[in-house]
């Protein structure tokens, strides 16, 4: 989660020296994050408005305990791509260091900061750094603002209307509609039960006994987020199941969902629940 306040798209301002060591004209530019790899990476991308372009994979490594970050531009295109390595401190800012010799020829790195990091925006600087991480020569800096998404509005209207449907068709017994609002790889983490994956096995879950209906069935989120191609929402869920000598019995618990975008729909990806 080090990049999830990133995901989206920010509005920022740039700024870097010249050979000289003079500075240049700050110089607008769009900063977008988001996820890849099912979640696993993170790519982003930024278009400058005096016509340059970059981006970088970020891939997190579990045996190093570190991220891994691969940068490109449109300005110096390579077959091989510098990279950089680091994580995030105990003060929330994501630091990354590579190798990079000074123009005197004085050992260092090449060091990257992002500090400041929220929901609003966050602050990058770039810098070289000596070995003994006692010289500092800035050269870049960028602020960003993160953009509201206008479109909030209208996907969290997709998501409370996907959900009001789960419920319909859960009540329909519709095990086969409600097994295709699961992403092709959409998993269920039942209580007491292994993890269950695919459309196939889900719509054999959500298929009524013979002895039994939900009659009744009523999702209420607590909060829905939006993280790029991805969403989350939690919070609680009720219904009745009526038996077949028509006694009825009332259920509630928690849950926690995980949506991801296919196409122009959300569908869930990751769903877990327990009564309470």
């Amino acid at each position: 989660m080090d990049w999830a306040p990133l995901i989206g798209e920010c509005a920022c301002r740039s700024v870097s020296r010249n050979p000289d060591g003079s500075w240049q004209d700050t110089v607008d530019m769009t900063w977008r994050f988001k996820y890849i790899m099912n979640g696993w990476a993170v790519q982003d991308e930024t278009l400058k408005t005096d016509g340059s372009y970059a981006g970088s994979i970020r891939q997190y490594i579990a045996d190093s305990t570190s991220w891994y970050v691969h940068y490109y531009s449109s300005g110096g295109p390579t077959a091989t791509l510098p990279a950089w390595e680091g994580n995030k401190n105990e003060d929330g800012d994501i630091i990354l260091y590579r190798d990079q010799t000074a123009p005197n020829g004085m050992q260092g790195d090449f060091k990257i900061t992002f500090s400041d990091i929220s929901d609003a925006g966050f602050r990058w600087k770039g810098e070289w750094v000596d070995k003994t991480r006692s010289v500092f020569y800035p050269t870049w800096y960028i602020n960003c603002k993160k953009n509201r998404e206008p479109t909030n509005d209208k996907q969290r209207s997709q998501l409370l209307s996907q959900i009001a449907q789960f419920s319909k068709e859960v009540v329909a017994g519709n095990a086969k509609a409600v097994a295709a609002m699961y992403t092709e790889d959409g998993k269920i983490f039942p209580g007491g039960r292994r993890i269950m994956e695919g459309r196939e096995v889900l719509e054999d879950y959500w298929t009524p006994g013979e002895n039994a209906k939900i009659s009744y069935h009523k999702i209420t989120p607590e909060e829905i987020k939006f993280l790029g191609d991805y969403a989350y929402d939690f919070g609680y869920y009720e219904g009745k199941t009526t038996q077949a000598d028509g006694n009825i019995s009332d259920w509630a618990g928690k849950y926690v969902i995980v949506w991801k975008r296919v196409g122009e729909e959300w569908q869930i990806y990751l769903d877990i629940w327990n009564r309470i």
